[in-house]
C-alpha cells in the first residue's frame, strides 16, 4: 500500500444455516477500522433471523457485534477462553491444573453445575493467583451460553472451531506468497479458497443436526 508493507486482516463470516449446514457468507479485506468493516460485511450479505453469535473476544468484533447484533445472544469462544487464560497464570508449572480446571468447568452437564465449578475454582485461585481468579471470574461466564441450546449442540457451538479451520488453511496458502502486490490479488486467493471449502460444505455432511 503506498509504497509500503502493511498487514491486511481477512475478515470472513461463516454460520450455521436452519438445515443444520454451514455456509461461507463472505469475505472482505480492510484496512480501515475493524469495527466500521465487520458492519459493512454484515449488511452486505444480508445477515437476518441470528440466535448466536460465536467468536472470539477481538475489539473490533465486539464493537461490531453490540452495534449491529444488539440483543443476540453471544458465545465467547471456550478454545480461545482456555488460551486467553493463559496470560494470567504465574508459574509454568500451574498452567498443567488451570487447563484440566477450565475444562472441567465447560464440560459441566448444565449451566448451574458450571457456575458452581467456577466459584470452586475461583477460590481455589484467589491467594495463589488473585490475578488468574479476578479473570476467571469475570471472562470465563461469557463462555456459558451455550448452555442455552440443545444439549446435542453444545460441543459444536462453544468454539468458533469452524472458521479457525479456514484460517489455518488460508494461512498455509498466503504464506507460500508471502507478500502480495495489492488487496485484489490477496483477496482472488482467498476467495476462490473459501469458494471451495464452501462447495464441500453444500454438499458434505451436516454440521448440526436440526430437529423439528
Amino acid at each position: 500500500q503506498g509504497g509500503s508493507f502493511r498487514d491486511t486482516p481477512i475478515l470472513m463470516v461463516s454460520c450455521i444455516k436452519s438445515d443444520g449446514k454451514c455456509t461461507i457468507l463472505g469475505v472482505l479485506l480492510s484496512l480501515s477500522e475493524a469495527k466500521r468493516a465487520l458492519e459493512n460485511l454484515s449488511r452486505e450479505f444480508g445477515i437476518h433471523d441470528v440466535q448466536l453469535v460465536i467468536s472470539d473476544d477481538h475489539a473490533g468484533l465486539q464493537a461490531a457485534r453490540k452495534a449491529f447484533f444488539t440483543g443476540i445472544t453471544w458465545q465467547r469462544c471456550t478454545f480461545h477462553l482456555l488460551q486467553n487464560a493463559q496470560s494470567y497464570v504465574p508459574l509454568k508449572a500451574m498452567q498443567k491444573e488451570v487447563v484440566e480446571d477450565i475444562r472441567m468447568i465447560f464440560n459441566a452437564h448444565n449451566r448451574e453445575m458450571a457456575e458452581a465449578y467456577l466459584a470452586e475454582v475461583v477460590k481455589k485461585f484467589e491467594k495463589i493467583a488473585p490475578r488468574l481468579a479476578d479473570w476467571m471470574e469475570v471472562n470465563l461466564p461469557q463462555g456459558f451460553s451455550f448452555y442455552e441450546f440443545p444439549q446435542e449442540h453444545w460441543q459444536r457451538i462453544r468454539t468458533s472451531n469452524c472458521l479457525e479451520r479456514i484460517s489455518h488453511e488460508i494461512k498455509l496458502r498466503t504464506r507460500v506468497i508471502r507478500v502480495f502486490p495489492n488487496e485484489a490479488s490477496c483477496l482472488r486467493l482467498v476467495s476462490s479458497i473459501l469458494m471451495e471449502i464452501g462447495e464441500d460444505w453444500e454438499f458434505g455432511r451436516v454440521y448440526l443436526q436440526m430437529d423439528p
